[in-house]
């Protein structure tokens, strides 16, 4: 008898995420009938994404685990109806995303190169950038996106420190954690990359304190959560010059309104929830995985733990 697999996030997304997910599904020799509608209680498993008009799970009392679209489950770990195992996504496609987004702006303000393609004024200034190996770059979340974008970068020499909540060991890179490690990681750091799954414990890990933690002239990039950076604290610290730039690629409230400070500030750099995506025909591959490995009765890829909020 074939496993039901409810896709479950959203027309658009059912549209687009539904025919590579067949194809995976179908590679996999995985025998499943994947719909948009079925009686609750024959859902084997279920393909979500937050903005779902499913939001009452209870109803699903034989599905098998429940396999986010995102990479972020801030919105829907709190659901008191979730008691399914919940996966949250690790795409190939939006870690490669992610690695070339970190590496092109680290190597932008590297080398300074607004200076000369944002507003030249034709001044001959033959001040050479240092080497990478020169720089240090403080990478805040260690997951599997902060580890490949600081191999990444390391592979182009940078000085590459680590930090997370909760101790990390990876061969060949500083890490540290708590509150001391923060200091001891941003201390320093001529770039910062902000990549922390959003909980109550990472908000506002950037503020007027830690920021001043950070050596003048500074960058800070953020392609993590909006919520990881207090907007004021870093506000002032650029407004200061103890910043030099910041480079925002996510924000408490998205679209950004038009009429919010960012857009606007000569020392901020907004781009538009760019720096990584889901990307279908991977993400299928690590869905069709997951679920060859809960009918095989093996470990779920990237299970989250619910008492840690990723």
């Amino acid at each position: 008898m074939p496993l039901t697999v409810l896709m479950a996030a959203g027309p658009a997304n059912n549209d687009r995420y539904g025919p590579p997910i067949r194809r995976a599904l179908n590679a996999a020799g995985i025998d499943a009938r994947l719909v948009d509608t079925a009686p609750p209680d024959a859902v084997d498993y279920i393909v979500y994404a937050p903005n779902s008009p499913l939001q009452d799970f209870t109803p699903y009392t034989g599905t098998k685990a429940v396999l986010n679209l995102w990479a972020g489950v801030e919105r829907i770990v709190g659901n008191a109806t979730l008691t399914q195992p919940l996966c949250r996504m690790v795409d190939p496609g939006l870690t490669e995303g992610m690695v070339e987004w970190v590496v092109g702006h680290t190597m932008r303000h590297h080398l300074n190169i607004d200076r000369y393609t944002v507003a030249p004024d034709r001044t001959w200034n033959h001040d050479c950038p240092p080497l990478a190996r020169d720089r240090k770059v403080a990478m805040l979340g260690m997951g599997a996106l902060g580890e490949a974008a600081a191999r990444a970068l390391q592979a182009l020499r940078f000085r590459v420190e680590g930090w997370s909540r909760s101790p990390k060991s990876l061969t060949g890179l500083v890490c540290h954690y708590g509150s001391e490690g923060l200091r001891a990681a941003l201390s320093g750091a001529d770039f910062v990359v902000t990549l922390l799954p959003r909980t109550a414990e990472t908000e506002n890990t950037l503020n007027s304190e830690t920021i001043g933690w950070m050596k003048p002239g500074a960058v800070v990039m953020n392609p993590g959560r909006g919520a990881l950076i207090d907007d004021a604290a870093l506000l002032a610290a650029l407004d200061a010059g103890h910043l030099a730039h910041a480079t925002l690629d996510v924000f408490r409230i998205e679209p950004l309104p038009a009429d919010h400070p960012f857009w606007a500030h000569p020392r901020i750099t907004v781009t538009p929830h760019i720096a990584a995506d889901t990307r279908p025909e991977t993400a299928a591959e690590v869905i069709a995985e997951n679920i060859r490995r809960g009918e095989a009765g093996e470990p779920l890829l990237n299970l989250v733990d619910r008492a840690r909020g990723y």
